[in-house]
């Protein structure tokens, strides 16, 4: 398929966060008056950015989601992940051979803060891979579904859109990817927090996977 680069989300693609955030945000909901299952939270929030979530959550809970709030789950989100986040199983051996196999023209791009990026990069061992090749929607005009991160990073890495693989594991994130023009593979690994094979081809992925150890013969 003649790749020259390869584009990865961070959440729930390189490092095991859905559950960690999303379990704070459903606390912090909870406190403003929206009770929220585990799976109602993840549904509704996997893959967008909280901040980008404001009328849903001002309609829901009647109260406005000010910055002062949005600093609070910053927060309380950034010392769950200091605590309990884990790389997804496969993730940095799989970055690694990528790494090695494409020059270093592999890039994450994200539609979450750069705080929280760099952190979760960090705390998993996967930062000497990115360092200076990562992009955060927080940063660009428009974030996830539009493909402005995407755009960006295949920019700075000097590859055409269409010579990029992207790896996502939303609909969000595959609409993200088609968007910009790349080739999408859809991660989908039977735990909680990565949306179903069907969403994600019917989102416009090419391929779909269920573990990391695939991806490398997939992008030969």
């Amino acid at each position: 398929m003649n790749f020259e680069a390869v584009l990865f989300d961070c959440d729930g693609v390189l490092v095991d966060s859905e559950s960690i955030t999303n379990g704070v945000l459903r606390d912090m909901l909870g406190e403003m008056g929206w009770s929220l299952s585990a799976e109602e939270c993840m549904r509704l929030f996997v893959g967008k950015a909280v901040k980008d979530e404001r009328a849903l959550i001002e309609a829901r809970t009647g109260q406005p989601l000010s910055e002062a709030w949005m600093a609070r789950f910053r927060e309380r989100r950034n010392d769950g992940l200091m605590r309990h986040l884990r790389p997804i199983e496969g993730s940095a051996a799989a970055v690694a051979l990528l790494h090695e196999r494409f020059e270093g023209r592999i890039a994450c791009a994200s539609g979450a803060d750069r705080f929280k990026v760099e952190l979760q990069l960090e705390k998993c061992g996967l930062m000497p891979y990115f360092e200076g090749r990562i992009f955060s929607g927080h940063e660009l005009p428009r974030s996830k579904p539009a493909p402005d991160v995407y755009l960006a990073a295949a920019a700075a890495l000097g590859v055409a859109p269409a010579h990029c693989a992207v790896v996502e594991d939303t609909v969000t994130g595959v609409a993200a990817g088609v968007a910009a023009g790349a080739t999408v593979f859809g991660f989908s690994p039977p735990q909680a927090g990565h949306d179903a094979p069907a969403a994600l081809r019917g989102a416009g992925a090419q391929h779909v996977f269920v573990a990391m150890a695939e991806l490398e013969d997939l992008l030969r």
